[in-house]
């Protein structure tokens, strides 16, 4: 893992009306003609994603999306797909053309960047055609930064990238396991070798923790679990933390004293994207459902299901066993979340690994002004098999929201 993940970059949405020229200037941002221009409106149709460095900013992610004035039954998908879009980018540049007043369309997604507080710039192209003042003033009026650019003269440019990494957002000071070690602590990581572990390398969260151990100059010990007795008794000092994956979290238990903190991998990428103390409120709800309730398991990548899928396969075998209730359970895969969350009593989402921190709060928040409660894989797997509040103790905030429910 060489390069950053697409779901720790700063993603950065170009927006508008077909043919304002938002590939053009993409293809600017990138120095590369990589997505394809046409005088065609309509020519972008799914969102175009491309990675790069944006410096001195640092990694970011550039998203190409289809016109919002978009046309017809295929028309009004590609719209949908775009609103998505700007609901997870953590930064938007509304592309414009020079020779119109804002139409409604624009209007719309002006206040729908600033119902979402997303941080955006105008960017008025093609401005060697002549620009139409009465549209400034538009833009005035609304107290919106506007910047003026050809992408035919190459005019601007330059200087609307520097301004762009001004304006981006920095990202939080936020850490897996980063705050809870220091140099020289021992950590322990257990990585079970299973059917659903990819071959010849370990998960997201498993090397960000190794990695996070390392600059903090801690010591770290990676062990299966079935070695994971042998590794602790070669140890001369108790390790600091014990981090192991969710499934093993009984055997491990068993394995590690009282005395010794243990989490879960989950439980960290709760924290670290998501909202542990919610996921945490979330787990009244499992001892609260009854027989033909809607509970929906969202994970956010796709992959080949295996033999036992966690997802599809031992959530919900583990929900019924727990609940001994006929629930009624749906899986979805993939970056898209159903509109239609009303319907569900639970939420069971997945750490949310290859999400970007923003897409995954923004469905934290759905859930949450629809009233629908949502807990994630690790909180739910450790509550279901007996780890909690165990497995929580590392995290203040989580254990004083676990207090609560249990009064």
């Amino acid at each position: 893992m060489s390069k950053v993940a697409q779901s720790e970059r700063i993603h950065i949405a170009f927006i508008g009306k077909r043919n304002v020229g938002k590939s053009s200037l993409v293809n600017k941002f990138i120095g590369q003609d990589l997505v394809i221009v046409s005088e065609t409106p309509g020519t972008t149709t799914d969102p175009v994603k491309k990675a790069m460095e944006l410096l001195p900013f640092g990694p970011v992610v550039l998203i190409d999306t289809a016109g919002i004035d978009d046309e017809g039954e295929l028309g009004e998908k590609r719209i949908d797909k775009t609103i998505k879009v700007i609901s997870e980018s953590d930064f938007a540049i509304l592309v414009l053309d020079p020779q119109q007043n804002l139409t409604g369309y624009e209007i719309q997604l002006i206040e729908r960047l600033k119902n979402l507080e997303l941080p955006f710039l105008a960017v008025i192209n093609k401005s060697e055609l002549g620009i139409n003042y009465e549209l400034i003033e538009e833009l005035k009026s609304y107290g919106i930064n506007y910047y003026t650019v050809s992408c035919f003269t190459d005019e601007g440019i330059y200087e609307l990238k520097e301004k762009v990494i001004r304006l981006l957002p920095t990202e939080e000071d936020l850490t897996l396991v980063g705050d809870l070690i220091k140099q020289h602590d021992v950590i322990v990581l257990v990585v079970p070798i299973d059917l659903g572990a990819p071959k010849g390398r370990l998960i997201m969260p498993q090397v960000q923790a190794i990695r996070e151990s390392l600059d903090e100059d801690a010591i770290v010990v990676v062990a299966k679990d079935k070695e994971l007795r042998a590794a602790l008794s070669k140890l001369s000092d108790k390790p600091k933390l014990v981090v192991t994956d969710s499934q093993a979290i009984m055997r491990v238990t068993a394995d590690v004293p009282d005395d010794i903190p243990l989490t879960t991998f989950s439980i960290l990428m709760a924290r670290y994207k998501g909202d542990l103390p919610e996921y945490v409120r979330g787990l009244k709800r499992i001892e609260e459902l009854q027989n033909g309730d809607k509970v929906l398991i969202a994970e956010a990548c796709s992959h080949h299901a295996q033999e036992d899928d966690i997802g599809k396969v031992k959530i919900p075998r583990w929900l019924r066993l727990h609940t001994k209730k006929n629930l009624d359970i749906d899986i979805i895969n993939g970056h898209d979340f159903p509109s239609n969350l009303a319907d569900y009593r639970l939420i069971v989402h997945c750490g949310g690994c290859m999400l970007t921190r923003k897409a995954m709060q923004m469905r934290i928040k759905q859930a949450k002004i629809i009233g629908i409660p949502i807990v994630n894989y690790g909180v739910a797997i450790s509550y279901m098999h007996g780890a909690i509040p165990r497995a929580l103790l590392p995290f203040s905030e989580a254990i004083t929201e676990w207090d609560k429910i249990k009064k």
